[in-house]
């Protein structure tokens, strides 16, 4: 509030400056007048459909409706209109309410579900496997383990260069 400070006789006011710290929420982030959050689906509401219930940061109760059939694809996005935060001066037009959706697969299916599953969605595409072919086996990845081994091979690698650890060195061509 410019000039609304302390104020006496003979002096110049000075301004009240009030500064506002957006508190972190547990559910929702904010993005200019639109808020952000995720949502967690079973893969079986994602493929067959959910209702849900969001409370909004007014403490209201709102219901999503996915139909059956209406597929929800992992991290895909949707958003109720007016449900976002208020605008600046005009507080009765709102931002947009966006959901990112994570689809929670399961970790296993048990052999007869699979076949029924596999019957109830769209044929897997054919693929020719030629006769020369080495037969290999998919083994679970932790990313976390996967960077820290990365970083460490490239340091290790620039030592068997002779090189200093952890520095590339190239080559120049000269003419």
């Amino acid at each position: 509030f410019s000039g609304e400070g302390d104020q006496e006789p003979g002096l110049q006011p000075g301004d009240i400056v009030i500064t506002l710290s957006e508190k972190t929420h547990p559910v929702y982030r904010r993005s200019g007048k639109d808020l952000l959050m995720e949502m967690r689906l079973e893969l079986s509401e994602a493929l067959c459909g959910f209702q849900k219930v969001i409370t909004t940061l007014d403490k209201r109760s709102l219901v999503i409706t996915s139909l059956p059939g209406e597929v929800i694809k992992h991290s895909a996005f949707k958003c109720i209109m007016d449900e976002g935060m208020p605008q600046w001066k005009n507080p009765f037009e709102k931002g947009r309410l966006i959901i990112q959706f994570r689809v929670v697969f399961p970790d296993s299916l048990p052999g007869d579900a699979a076949k029924l599953l596999e019957q109830c969605l769209p044929p897997k595409p054919a693929e020719e496997i030629p006769q020369d072919v080495e037969m290999v086996e998919l083994v679970e990845l932790d990313p976390d383990h996967m960077n820290r081994n990365q970083y460490k091979n490239a340091y290790e690698e620039d030592e068997d260069e002779g090189g200093t650890p952890g520095v590339r060195i190239q080559q120049c061509a000269t003419s």
